[in-house]
């Protein structure tokens, strides 16, 4: 496991940048395993500013929320529209699952045929959630669970209130691609930035790997690359 240690979160958005812009800018086809929330924001600012040609790139995001259609403010194909693949003048091709789906069994399955059939996922992005959480595995999730429909903790739905308006619940299930789909990715590059994260850091990276701390399923996989700021690193 590589670690790579940030200043703040500036300094952790740009230094992510580098290595998802030197993997784009090779020229050869690669695939991006992409997550959505605050914590990338700033790679997104960071990628989308230096106008990168991503015509052999594709991508497939981690989760989506059931029940929102896809034009929702808060869905997360409407985040990644937003903040990253409609600011790029050539916009890699993406996938994210369709959280309205009519047979969502069907979905799951057919957005694991689809990363089965482009990947291995070349790099794949995660954040960290405050509970251990990595895409929307939720502690308690298999370890080698595949793209399926879960239920969100009420940490999660609270931390993520925010992005709803006042009157509208937050979605109580997603769809979230496994922690097993995740370790088959040919490396994983973790964000981490805040002291609200230096608990989850610390357990996924430094305790038992274990159901109960999903991100902890990591210390599995060969090629790790952890990328923190000094306030998650503790």
């Amino acid at each position: 496991m590589q670690w790579i240690h940030a200043a703040d979160y500036t300094d952790m958005s740009l230094k992510a940048a580098e290595l998802v812009a030197a993997l784009v800018q090779r020229g050869d086809r690669c695939v991006l395993g992409l997550p959505t929330g605050k914590t990338p924001l700033g790679l997104y600012r960071e990628l989308a500013a230096r106008r990168l040609d991503w015509r052999g790139v594709a991508t497939f995001n981690l989760d989506e929320y059931v029940g929102l259609s896809p034009e929702h403010p808060a869905s997360f194909r409407s985040f990644m529209r937003r903040n990253l693949f409609d600011l790029c003048a050539q916009p890699p091709r993406w996938a994210i699952p369709d959280g309205s789906a009519p047979d969502l069994t069907a979905e799951c399955l057919r957005y694991e045929a689809a990363l089965a059939e482009a990947g291995p996922i070349d790099l794949l992005i995660l954040g960290l959630g405050r509970n251990g959480h990595i895409g929307f595995n939720e502690p308690g999730s298999p370890l080698d669970s595949a793209t399926r429909v879960v239920t969100l903790s009420a940490e999660t739905r609270a931390v993520n209130r925010s992005d709803f308006p006042a009157d509208e619940a937050v979605p109580a299930r997603a769809i979230t691609m496994g922690i097993g789909t995740m370790l088959k990715a040919r490396r994983i590059l973790l964000l981490a930035g805040g002291a609200e994260k230096a608990p989850a850091l610390a357990a996924a990276l430094s305790g038992p790997v274990t159901p109960a701390v999903p991100a902890s399923a990591l210390q599995l996989h060969p090629d790790v690359i952890v990328l923190a700021d000094a306030a998650a690193s503790g």
